[in-house]
């Protein structure tokens, strides 16, 4: 479709796209296309979300909740109009029913439009206005925080014995023990993780334990998980089928989300029981397995991400971290501390086979060896009409 204009101020942006609903976007983002209007219901929509919806191409991005609640200062709004995507807020709730996949539509006059007609109107966000907004909940962030901290302190008091009691785990073919396990989550500035890892994935060659989307994650830049662990409710099929291990994250009490869908597929899985988030249990099946070094990309770590995330704490990530100490390390340290640099020995190594490159050439080189003769003799020549001067 035809993207008319996509200025700054509100009053001139007018967009047209193909509509792709969807009220989880990080499964909406796997369906929509470049030029496609995705329309979401998402409040204070994080960056990792809006950034997987810039990844896909979209036009302009209609939410029918707020972008920013103002609870805590989330990423995404900024990233969105950072990359001068249209940002059309709060628009309302009857948005998701009113339109429907595939239908052509309309953004202009800070409205959603269709044939003509207005569907839902709300207000088309700037840049400054993001700012704003962002601003104000970064001063509002202390009666946050301290939910958050009594959340987890909550969950704590309940919670710490059973968190450190042993675990069964699941059959696996993958080998772990004695091994660098690399851990791999769809979050925050994994791609960056990733491709600043490839000179340590490429010596080490770690076990690589995907959780969830980290799978399809791994896929595009060129990795096969071994395992994939978690609910799978954002794993493509293209990853369902890509060869690895399949552990579903059963909870203590009996929750299983996704199972349904798991056994629909009829793919072949294991379970592994644990409490927490599918990124806690990824991390302890490889810490209980008996990796030797557990290197975390795009792990969830500060509160602003547990938020985003939807989770009003985090108590099982706290515990958790606590089981493994040192065994765990973050990507962005490892990619600091190691850089693959090139060792002396390399160095020498590489100019000694030069040399001998170039010996050998000129020894089998016979158009060269009369080239020398002949530069030779002109030396001679040279040397012997300035020695009879004198």
């Amino acid at each position: 479709m035809k993207l008319f204009t996509r200025r700054r101020d509100p009053a001139r942006v007018r967009v047209e796209g193909l509509a792709r609903v969807g009220r989880r976007t990080k499964e909406l983002a796997q369906r929509v296309g470049p030029g496609d209007i995705a329309i979401i219901d998402h409040r204070d929509l994080d960056r990792v979300a809006a950034e997987s919806l810039l990844d896909a191409g979209v036009a302009a991005i209609v939410n029918a909740d707020e972008s920013i609640s103002g609870r805590y200062p989330n990423g995404g709004p900024q990233r969105v109009v950072a990359a001068r995507v249209p940002l059309l807020d709060a628009v309302g709730a009857d948005v998701m029913s009113r339109v429907h996949d595939g239908e052509v539509v309309q953004i202009h006059d800070n409205a959603l439009w269709r044939a003509g007609e207005k569907i839902a109107a709300g207000e088309l966000l700037t840049a400054d206005e993001v700012e704003q907004r962002i601003g104000l909940a970064r001063l509002r962030i202390g009666a946050e925080l301290r939910t958050f901290a009594r959340n987890t302190l909550e969950y704590i008091d309940k919670e710490a014995e059973a968190a450190f009691e042993p675990l069964v785990l699941p059959e696996l073919r993958t080998t772990l023990r004695g091994r660098h396990a690399l851990v791999v989550v769809r979050g925050l500035d994994y791609k960056h993780d990733l491709r600043a890892l490839r000179a340590y994935i490429r010596e080490y060659r770690p076990a690589i334990i995907a959780v969830d989307g980290g799978a399809d994650a791994l896929i595009d830049a060129g990795y096969t998980p071994d395992i994939i662990i978690g609910d799978f409710d954002s794993l493509s099929p293209v990853a369902m089928r890509c060869g690895a291990e399949l552990v579903h994250h059963v909870h203590p009490d009996g929750r299983a989300p996704g199972r349904v869908s798991l056994r629909a597929s009829g793919a072949r899985y294991e379970t592994f029981v644990t409490d927490g988030t599918s990124e806690d249990a990824a991390l302890l099946l490889a810490y209980e397995a008996g990796a030797e070094l557990i290197v975390a990309v795009g792990t969830h770590a500060t509160m602003v991400e547990f938020l985003d995330k939807g989770r009003r704490g985090m108590a099982s990530t706290f515990l958790t971290r606590l089981r493994l100490g040192p065994v765990l390390v973050d990507a962005k340290g490892v990619s600091r501390l190691y850089q693959g640099k090139v060792r002396r020995r390399d160095l020498v190594l590489l100019v000694g086979s030069a040399i001998a490159a170039m010996v050998a050439m000129v020894s089998a080189s016979h158009s060269l060896q009369v080239f020398l003769d002949g530069f030779r003799l002109m030396l001679d020549n040279v040397w012997s009409r300035v020695t009879g001067w004198f």
